[in-house]
């Protein structure tokens, strides 16, 4: 080989030699230092709760987990909202039971029947951990407290209103979300009980919806085809006065038909908004998610709470709703 030869294959080798050096080094600088580093931000809990609801994408129980969230945030609690997809008491049961067994701090629930929830109940707190019912109580159980509605006090809240709206006569039809679910019977004896001594209002028929919208459609048009003397109708849960409002406005008796149905979900205002709905009655589910998670870490701090805290409970008419939105306006202005 030719010294010429030799002498640029040696400088060519140096050549690569130094490039691939350099390439090396500012690789690594660019990597190691220009490039910014994702910052891992441990979040601290002071608290670990477990809300469970009848059914997760409920949109009453959206409110009330937004309410359980918000105080959350505010008192360093790590929140799960977990449950049935959609209403099933063996699932809701065993979702209790697994947060129970994962050594949660607290739980917060719905107790929907006593013979179920009860047990169950009465074993978690016997293993140390705390329970608070929402929205609807086993009050023969040994959870700690329960927040929410008085459910007898708006069944006859609700009566009170049907009698005033239709001045004491009404043949009335009452879909209800559950014919075994505290919240809901208690309801409807509340009701019951509010216009059995009106002598020109009597109670047709009461069908169970099972919380499903469908099904109180279905159920309020048997209804209204089965006997047409049905002048009124009361929903007991958020999804049947919708139920109800849409069979009634399909089938054009909307000015033959008197509907009070419960909570304010957008499409119960759409309806009220549209004469539909004559009235509802207006829970505070923010108000009890809030107040469950404030009382928990009460309760673990050794506080004293009330075994039961009744949040407000009121009727709202069409009236009333044109009042809210006209004072809203004008605070906007």
């Amino acid at each position: 080989m030719s010294k010429f030869s030799i002498t640029t294959y040696t400088l060519g080798a140096l050549f690569f030699l130094v490039s691939l050096f350099l390439s090396v080094f500012y690789g690594y600088k660019v990597v190691t230092h220009e490039l910014p580093k994702e910052k891992k931000v441990q979040q601290k809990y002071k608290y670990h709760f477990v809300l469970v609801p009848e059914e997760l994408d409920n949109e009453y129980w959206r409110l009330v987990e937004k309410g359980a969230m918000a105080a959350a945030k505010k008192y360093g609690v790590m929140l799960e909202y977990t449950g049935p997809k959609q209403a099933n008491i063996d699932e809701h049961l065993r979702t209790i039971e697994m947060a129970a067994a994962s050594k949660v701090d607290g739980i917060m629930t719905q107790g929907l029947s006593d013979d179920q929830f009860t047990p169950l109940i009465n074993k978690v707190v016997s293993m140390g951990t705390p329970v608070i019912t929402v929205d609807t109580d086993v009050s023969n159980s040994e959870r700690l407290s329960y927040i929410g509605t008085d459910n007898y006090l708006a069944g006859y809240l609700a009566g009170k209103a049907l009698i005033e709206d239709t001045d004491g006569k009404a043949n009335v039809a009452i879909i209800t979300g559950s014919f075994y679910k505290n919240h809901q019977k208690l309801r409807v004896q509340g009701f019951k009980d509010a216009v059995k001594m009106e002598k020109n209002i009597h109670i047709i028929d009461i069908e169970e919806s099972e919380i499903s919208r469908v099904r109180a459609a279905e159920k309020a048009y048997q209804i209204i085809t089965k006997y047409p003397q049905v002048n009124a109708f009361f929903g007991t849960s958020a999804l049947d006065g919708i139920g109800i409002a849409q069979v009634v406005e399909t089938y054009k008796k909307q000015n033959q038909m008197y509907i009070i149905g419960f909570d304010t979900l957008p499409e119960t205002l759409d309806y009220m908004k549209k004469g539909v709905i004559q009235a509802t009655v207006v829970q505070e589910p923010y108000q009890m998610g809030y107040g469950a998670v404030k009382m928990m870490i009460d309760i673990i701090n050794g506080k004293k709470v009330p075994s039961i805290v009744h949040t407000d409970t009121r009727i709202m008419r069409v009236k009333d709703l044109i009042a809210n939105e006209l004072g809203r306006k004008e605070d906007n202005q």
